[in-house]
């Protein structure tokens, strides 16, 4: 068995990344530990770079489409993942799913329409629908005995007429949650029964920590299946985000007629040369790596809580069940959300997510990326220990 190397510091400056190469942009300094935007420092696995090699030997890079292998390996992945029994016909490729997103809301819905997100909450869900014109509305999530909730009843008060769909982050981005099977099948009830179609973004499926099985939300029951449309992808799982190997999958004969419809009319599900081998690698020979990349990142998850439980209790990590994002509540150090973006970044030298970027429940909290070597993680650590002993 091959054993792969999550130590490695691999310099991603100067290659156009966005996670360090903005930082000067965005952070207005570029000397800083960038653990920010959601992907990881770690190598791309070798089977996904030597299958990009290998067909790049071939020095013809002509119009192409999605094979026999691409198709399979996405149906075996999803049995072997989620005991999922798709059918081809429900899958087609789309160019990311933030992109997906935006085709299905301008598909399903119109201008003045509402629609649903549960905050906090990956930013774009709010930023999309708003720049098409749709009417976001909000059903924030409930922390009770410390975990995330849907708040259900909530829920059901803000729905009218208007509101024609709800995007679902599952597992939830910032807060790692990996909903249960219930909560999905009452998710699905409710939508259903109202006529809402539900958008499930599940990019972060495969990183669900042991004990916490990720139930994809087409499969939790026939009304979830009756109103839903499934993005997913390898993009997270195998860091290969900037390839754009994203899909969608669409049980509903009604829904997807529609969808796809509407995205082969502007030739929208037209992949790459390079997305459709890079997700067949990643596919059919991940699973170990993803095993070992996974148990690296809890390692670094169980780092990063002991090290603030012994020297910055005053910052509390939410327990994750799923990703490489760790979601850190700092309202006890008592500062403004200004303030606490300036320990990290001025005073620290860090590069995280300001939380209240995902919204209402944000205020007081940040995003931490851990899918880096465990030495950068120590030196983050250590930089922010330091920066508020001198609060």
């Amino acid at each position: 068995m091959q054993q792969y190397n999550f130590d490695e510091i691999v310099n991603r400056r100067g290659t156009s990344c966005a996670k360090v190469d903005m930082l000067r942009k965005l952070y207005g300094k570029e000397d800083l530990l960038p653990l920010w935007v959601a992907d990881m420092d770690f190598r791309t696995p070798d089977f996904i770079v030597e299958a990009l090699k290998k067909r790049c030997d071939h020095a013809i890079f002509g119009y192409t489409f999605a094979d026999d292998a691409y198709y399979e390996s996405i149906g075996n992945w999803l049995h072997y993942k989620y005991g999922w029994d798709t059918r081809r016909e429900w899958i087609t490729y789309i160019p990311g799913i933030v992109k997906g997103i935006a085709f299905a809301v301008k598909c399903f819905t119109q201008p003045g329409d509402k629609v649903i997100i549960q905050p906090p909450v990956y930013h774009p869900f709010r930023i999309v629908p708003e720049n098409l014109h749709r009417e976001v509305v909000y059903n924030p999530l409930q922390l009770v005995n410390g975990r995330y909730e849907m708040d259900f009843a909530q829920l059901e008060a803000l729905i009218d007429d208007k509101c024609k769909m709800l995007i679902l982050c599952s597992p939830h981005n910032p807060g790692g949650v990996v909903w249960s099977k219930e909560t999905l099948i009452r998710l699905a009830d409710l939508c259903a029964r109202h006529g809402i179609l539900v958008l499930s973004d599940e990019i972060h499926a495969e990183m669900a920590y042991s004990g916490n099985r990720h139930h994809p939300f087409s499969t939790v029951s026939d009304a979830a299946a009756s109103c839903s449309i499934t993005f997913m992808a390898p993009s997270k799982t195998f860091n290969i985000a900037g390839i754009v190997a994203s899909y969608a999958i669409v049980p509903d004969d009604t829904l997807r007629h529609k969808f796809y419809s509407y995205l082969h009319a502007i030739e929208l599900s037209d992949g790459t040369i390079f997305a459709y081998i890079a997700t067949t690698a990643a596919y059919t020979y991940g699973a170990e790596w993803l095993q070992q990349m996974r148990e690296y990142v809890i390692d670094n998850v169980h780092f990063v809580e002991e090290y603030l439980a012994r020297h910055i209790p005053q910052i509390k990590p939410y327990p994750p069940q799923a990703s490489f994002l760790l979601w850190l509540d700092c309202k006890e150090l008592g500062l403004s959300q200004k303030d606490l973006v300036d320990l990290f970044v001025n005073k620290a030298g860090l590069a995280l997510n300001d939380g209240s970027m995902f919204g209402p429940g944000g205020e007081g909290y940040m995003r931490l990326n851990v899918g880096c070597p465990r030495s950068v993680l120590e030196e983050a650590m250590n930089n922010l220990g330091n920066a508020v002993k001198q609060l």
